[in-house]
């Protein structure tokens, strides 16, 4: 099954449970990649987070409800998931723009949001350099954090942890210590769903340093992606491959760690690389 049908029948699913707690981890058996993978898929297909997605289409359901005019607004914000009205009321009115109670007035307006159908959209031809490889698993050191299940929850932690680490010292010293292929300060993403997810500042190192954290990256099969500009160009490169390589490529997401590899860290001047773990579609 093409994995942009998957997507659609995660779509399925989403709809068929929006008065339910919508289970992330079925809807990542459903496109066959990770819980992390689909989320990250989705963004960047949809254009929004998939938890915004399921707010906007509770709330557009609500609506719907609400004007047949049959039930409270306590019995629809409990219907829909939410615990207390006062929870229910801010959501709404943020989508809405007024409150669920106004909805019952003749002549109010209130806005639609219809089900995501996720296509293949031929654009313009976009050169993108990329090689597969085969690695052996590889040792890195460094520092991490946790990061949450919902992967809008963690847009600030990442650039916090690069902030911190050039400004304390840890990218120097991280810089020292790196002595094995992929040479560069790295960016990993442990976000499989055996373990607790990570998000490492690191580097590839057969050296111990009681300072840093361990940990060893699997062998796996890596479509490898490589590019320049500003730190804003690798977030651009990731959509690429994406919405307009993975599709088309006989690849599919593996169950490894996501790898950005700085090989010139200078954020305005930034030579990098972006691993993606694949395996050959069957």
């Amino acid at each position: 099954m093409d994995w942009i049908e998957r997507l659609n029948k995660s779509i399925h699913y989403i709809e068929d449970h929006l008065t339910d707690e919508i289970d992330i981890g079925q809807l990542a058996r459903i496109a066959c990649c990770s819980t992390y993978h689909y989320q990250r898929m989705f963004t960047y297909m949809a254009g929004i987070t998939l938890s915004e997605y399921i707010r906007r289409r509770k709330m557009s359901l609500a609506a719907v409800d609400l004007q047949s005019g049959k039930e409270r607004v306590i019995d629809i914000a409990e219907k829909y998931g939410y615990q207390s009205p006062t929870a229910f009321n801010r959501a709404f009115q943020s989508f809405h723009g007024i409150a669920p109670s106004s909805v019952k007035n003749e002549g109010t307006s209130v806005k639609s949001f219809s089900p995501i159908i996720f296509q293949i959209t031929v654009k313009g031809a976009t050169k993108m350099n990329y090689r597969i490889e085969t690695k052996e698993s590889f040792r890195i050191i460094g520092v991490s954090r946790p990061l949450e299940k919902e992967i809008e929850n963690n847009f600030m932690v990442v650039p916090d942890m690069w902030q911190n680490a050039v400004t304390n010292g840890t990218v120097q010293k991280l810089a020292a210590l790196m002595d094995t292929p992929p040479m560069g300060l790295l960016g990993v993403s442990v976000c499989n769903d055996e373990e607790q997810w990570k998000y490492f500042i690191a580097v590839s190192s057969t050296k111990t340093n009681d300072e840093f954290e361990e940990y060893l990256i699997p062998a796996s099969t890596w479509a490898i992606f490589s590019g320049s500009g500003t730190n804003q160009s690798i977030q651009e490169l990731e959509k690429q491959i994406v919405t307009e390589w993975l599709p088309a490529s006989g690849y599919e997401y593996a169950n490894a760690p996501d790898i950005e590899v700085y090989i010139n860290p200078d954020p305005e001047n930034a030579q990098y690389e972006v691993w993606i773990p694949v395996n050959k579609k069957l």
